[in-house]
């Protein structure tokens, strides 16, 4: 497997370097966004891309859209150590497989490039957006829902269904957690603490039900901040929401999916 690491610093780039070549991985290095394209060429040389975000002259982003035409289906991982989740989702309709903060652990690099050409090659199996497909969790008090997985760090997540039946508290929303092409995978649970469902329906001035559509979107934004942030699965398998920020409020002042 050949990848191509993209970055300005080059300490950075020989800490991956050295970290994917004791994985096995070929790797040709780039210092900024014309040396990657020329590098990069029509893309067949190379299975995956790790690419920073903030260099001199064409940003990360620009060579990503030029990868693209290139190569459509280029696989490429944003790096970036000044990057939000609003980033990151530009990023990954532009075509990201994957989006990593820095600086990151030689694991988080790994499980990020293992899990990005797996999936670029078809051979994540389970985490495939096909209900059959999904991990079979023991213990677990859900399904899978057959929708697409969200990604950064190297973690796939995907919400779980309540099974017919099972009894939960509706202040609960449960996700399955999988790191990388590790077969292992984790529940977590998102709570919603009394206070914020009560601070939501007094500032935006109507009830959203914590089991309902809007509560299971913050639950899902708070699983992929803490991913995104920490890089690694939250203590116990569980996170709770207390603090209701603006945006959240003003999110719900608009709602009209519950």
């Amino acid at each position: 497997m050949r990848i191509l690491v993209v970055d300005d610093e080059e300490h950075l780039r020989r800490m991956m370097r050295l970290t994917l070549e004791a994985s096995g991985y070929a790797v040709s290095e780039a210092g900024d966004g014309d040396e990657a394209l020329k590098l990069f060429g029509d893309g067949s040389r190379f299975d995956a891309t790790l690419l920073d975000q903030r260099m001199p002259g064409m940003d990360g982003l620009e060579v990503l859209r030029r990868m693209k035409l290139q190569r459509a289906d280029a696989c490429a991982i944003m790096v970036t150590a000044y990057g939000t989740i609003e980033l990151a989702v530009d990023a990954m309709k532009l075509g990201a497989t994957d989006f990593i903060r820095k600086p990151m652990v030689p694991d988080t690099l790994r499980h990020a490039v293992a899990a990005a050409v797996a999936k670029r090659s078809g051979g994540l199996g389970a985490l495939a957006t096909h209900l059959e497909d999904a991990p079979e969790i023991p213990g677990s008090s859900g399904q899978v829902r057959p929708r697409e997985i969200w990604v950064t760090n190297g973690f796939f997540f995907r919400p779980l269904d309540v099974e017919p039946g099972t009894t939960r508290p509706n202040t609960e929303h449960r996700f399955v957690v999988r790191r990388g092409t590790e077969t292992a995978a984790t529940e977590v649970v998102v709570t919603i603490e009394p206070k914020a469902t009560a601070q939501v329906s007094k500032q935006a001035r109507r009830d959203l039900n914590p089991d309902g559509a809007f509560w299971r979107e913050q639950a899902q934004t708070a699983l992929l901040n803490h991913l995104w942030s920490e890089a690694r699965l939250p203590d116990a398998g569980r996170l709770v929401i207390s603090r209701v920020t603006g945006t959240m409020l003003d999110v719900a002042s608009s709602w009209n999916k519950d």
